[in-house]
């Protein structure tokens, strides 16, 4: 049953994975070339974080913009619209419009990952949700590490890097634009505010702003402070790949961990050990290159783990009617954390403070760390944790409840919005 399904979704799988790669090129490619091209440290920050506003809009937004028009061919519509916006970055190296077009590219990755994951879990059962889950994550967290090594043979000052971004974003139509696989349909679910989850499971909420927040950092301003410190382009790519592929290999261990003891101890002991690697990593050089490789790495197994684990114990505490509003509350907080993040550390930077990168992101996983202890103290363990966070592992993670759910919520907010006129 399992491989008939792999094999009725794999063109889907194929695209993701192709988009995954994309994705993994792009953030380090734009913070080196920003770097060659001395846009300064604060604009590139700013620049960055333009993907996550466009991201956390797109989750808002395209839903019902997807609903109209069907899955098929909004795919291949914001595939185009993602090609396109890389090599507009190419043509014009101007800030103001790299800033509209990372934008653009967030809008349109995140729209992507709506259709994939609605469309995975429209195929799954209860039996196998978690399997197809991780095998999809699996590929695309394989996809952000050869993006990473891909980029490392290519010139960033070039337009080729950019070039070949934009052909795999191409090449990840034509599987998905030839399947035969029927369109998911959506449901109803209920919706949770913000509010009402800060009240019942503080925890996950204040994890996923600074997770999202500390991920921001890393992707977004990671290869500057890796060039900073002596890396060469080849390098500064496997230390992005480091980090991506520790957190690979560690997200369904720790997850599968967690479904066994508390997670709030997990959490702490996840984000404790990620504090301590980034105090490592602020002290150490370009003479150490491997010890850094490795460093990152466990950095990675620790800290990318941590957002998931964080909406696992979330829905640890919920009804399951409110799991996907609570899903849709926490994408939000946690695309608010991605776009403070990296220009905040930015700004440090700019004014100087470029070797204090790692020691805020220790102290912002200390914060987590320590307050998942605190909420041991305030409240027992539910009695029945079996929401796994195996299945639960991406920050992008949706299904087709979510769509109807962030669709409708758009829509009501259209209503008020025309209402107030």
């Amino acid at each position: 049953m399992l491989k008939q399904q792999l094999r009725a979704i794999s063109s889907l799988l194929t695209s993701i994975t192709l988009i995954g790669i994309c994705t993994g090129m792009t953030s380090t490619l734009l913070s080196l070339r920003a770097t060659i091209e001395d846009f300064g440290t604060l604009t590139t920050g700013v620049i960055m974080s333009a993907y996550f506003i466009g991201f956390l809009f797109g989750t808002t937004r395209a839903p019902k913009d997807i609903r109209r028009v069907g899955y098929i061919r909004a795919f291949g519509g914001l595939a185009a619209l993602a090609a396109a916006s890389i090599l507009i970055q190419a043509i014009w190296v101007n800030p103001v419009v790299w800033f509209l077009m990372r934008f653009l590219t967030g809008f349109a990755i995140s729209a992507i990952f709506v259709i994939v994951e609605s469309w995975l879990n429209t195929m799954a059962d209860n039996k196998n949700r978690g399997t197809l889950l991780s095998v999809y994550l699996v590929l695309i967290y394989g996809g952000l590490v050869a993006g990473q090594l891909i980029l490392g043979v290519a010139d960033p000052a070039g337009f080729l890097a950019f070039a070949i971004v934009a052909l795999l974003i191409n090449l990840a139509l034509i599987p998905i634009l030839i399947s035969v696989t029927v369109e998911p349909t959506t449901h109803e679910a209920k919706k949770v505010p913000i509010r009402s989850l800060l009240k019942v499971v503080p925890l996950g909420m204040v994890s996923a702003f600074i997770m999202q927040a500390c991920y921001a950092m890393f992707y977004g301003i990671g290869p500057m402070y890796a060039t900073y410190i002596g890396l060469s382009v080849g390098q500064v790519s496997l230390f992005m790949a480091a980090f991506i592929l520790g957190g690979m290999l560690a997200q369904a261990p720790i997850g599968l961990l967690s479904d066994r003891i508390d997670r709030r101890f997990i959490m702490a002991a996840c984000a404790g050990t990620a504090a301590i690697m980034a105090f490592v990593l602020s002290q150490l050089g370009s003479e150490t290159v491997w010890l850094i490789y490795l460093c990152v790495g466990l950095f990675g197994a620790c800290a990318l783990p941590l957002y998931s684990l964080g909406m696992a114990h979330t829905n640890d505490f919920l009804d399951k009617d409110q799991m996907v509003g609570a899903t849709g509350a926490i994408i939000k907080v946690g695309g608010m954390g991605s776009i403070i993040g990296a220009p905040s550390v930015a700004a440090l930077m700019q004014f100087g403070a470029v070797d204090y990168f790692f020691l805020l992101i220790m102290v912002l996983t200390s914060i987590v760390c320590g307050y998942s202890l605190y909420r041991v103290t305030r409240r027992a363990k539910p009695e029945d944790q079996s929401h796994s966070a195996y299945a639960m592992l991406t920050p992008t993670q949706t299904s087709d409840e979510l769509l109807t759910s962030l669709a409708d919520e758009q829509e009501y907010q259209d209503d008020e919005a025309a209402a107030g006129r």
